[in-house]
């Protein structure tokens, strides 16, 4: 028997039974449906994690202060100030694996401009901090070395705050007040979004960090060359770890802590937060994934069911194919192709269902799905696979009835 007789036969039977038919493929089509989906939904999460990688950058390394203890009473994290300016440019000028030392003080505070006003969250920064987290300026120009000196009254804006204190209004040269110290917009920073933890990276507002000391941001803890941070930016992403080993030993030196004691200030690798939360998404994309496969392998016990069904029920014409001259191999491959067709055919209206149901999901709940290519190829290829193997026993099964016996079956 010819292969376009097996794909005539199996064609007129599944026609004979189409109910029966779309019921056997439907575990099929759910299957690869869900699969479809989660696999869309793992990728989306992954890939905005990359963003947020690239966002941040892949070699960050964040220093903040330590935690003081009195009376055996441990305060909160970076209650005990001990960074400075002068660590920042010891770290830059001795440590080889960093690029860049950028110090920082921040906090929070009410901006005025005309009627309008908006409680953002303030940085006092120099110029390095830009280079160090790949942060641009999408109209305007970003403060100088010699502003930062000069303690000069110049602002630069996040995307959110010029939306809300402006309102459709070109910021650049405009003053707005700052806890009463008026403050020159000369930038309005690039969209950064989210960070991974929620917060609105474009709610902010950078003054050069001298300026913000002594008029905006200072106090009885950050005072002189002390600073709330320093955030480095590591020569690549593989001397992350070698610039923080050789900043910490810098520090503890300068910091002139003793062999035993603890650090007086605290390392995050942003980069490897990241890359585990990557690798998390990753986990949970394959494990939805998984998930998903078990209906397809549901599917493909149901095909094999009804294929055992079929092979009772058509035991005469087997017998009566037989009997003509049809030999065991045609028999096998008539109903291994008649279960490769269901399966198939539940796969490709299966494609239909997940990329829907993504579309709908990204709707409604908002989430980023990545449909790709390789994945539908994979649920069908899959589906497919299912239907041979299911489809096989039964169709061996058929090859092995005694045509004698099966012409007698009633």
């Amino acid at each position: 028997m010819k292969l376009s007789d097996c794909l005539m036969a199996a064609g007129h039977s599944l026609r004979a039974n189409k109910m029966r038919s779309i019921l056997t493929s439907l575990g099929i089509i759910i299957g690869v449906g869900a699969v479809i989906a989660m696999i869309a939904i793992g990728t989306g999460a992954e890939q905005r994690v990359q963003r947020v990688i690239q966002q941040l950058g892949s070699n960050i390394v964040l220093l903040r202060n330590g935690t003081s203890v009195a009376g055996g009473r441990r305060g909160g994290s970076g209650t005990r100030v001990t960074l400075t300016e002068q660590d920042a440019a010891a770290i830059e000028r001795q440590v080889d694996a960093v690029q860049v030392a950028a110090p920082e003080v921040r906090g929070t505070g009410q901006v005025i401009y005309g009627n309008t006003n908006w409680h953002t969250i303030l940085y006092g920064l120099t110029e390095g901090y830009f280079t160090a987290r790949n942060w641009t300026v999408d109209e305007g120009r970003m403060f100088t070395g010699a502003e930062v000196r000069s303690a000069a009254k110049v602002a630069l804006i996040g995307k959110t705050v010029a939306r809300e204190l402006f309102a459709g209004e070109d910021p650049i040269g405009k003053v707005i007040r700052i806890k009463k110290v008026p403050f020159m917009v000369i930038g309005i920073l690039g969209e950064k979004g989210q960070t991974p933890w929620g917060s609105d990276q474009d709610d902010v507002i950078f003054l050069p960090i001298s300026t913000a000391k002594k008029r905006v941001l200072g106090g009885r803890r950050i005072k002189g060359n002390l600073v709330a941070g320093i955030t480095l930016k590591a020569v690549s992403a593989a001397a992350v770890d070698e610039a923080v080993r050789e900043t910490r030993a810098l520090l503890r030196q300068r910091h002139r802590l003793r062999a035993g004691q603890p650090d007086d200030f605290r390392v995050r690798n942003i980069s490897s937060f990241l890359k585990a939360r990557a690798e998390s998404s990753q986990v949970m994309s394959i494990l939805l994934a998984s998930v998903a496969a078990i209906s397809l392998l549901v599917g493909g016990i149901g095909i094999m069911n009804i294929m055992l069904v079929s092979v009772t029920e058509r035991t005469r014409e087997i017998g009566l194919r037989m009997a003509v001259g049809a030999r065991g191999r045609d028999i096998l491959l008539q109903f291994v192709v008649e279960a490769t067709a269901l399966a198939s055919i539940g796969g490709l209206l299966g494609i239909g269902l997940g990329v829907g149901g993504s579309e709908i999901l990204a709707a409604v709940a908002g989430w980023e799905m990545v449909i790709e290519p390789q994945a539908i190829i994979l649920a069908v290829a899959f589906s497919a696979a299912i239907g041979i193997f299911f489809g096989f026993y039964p169709a061996r099964k058929a090859s092995k009835l005694d045509p004698i016996e099966a012409l007698r079956y009633e």
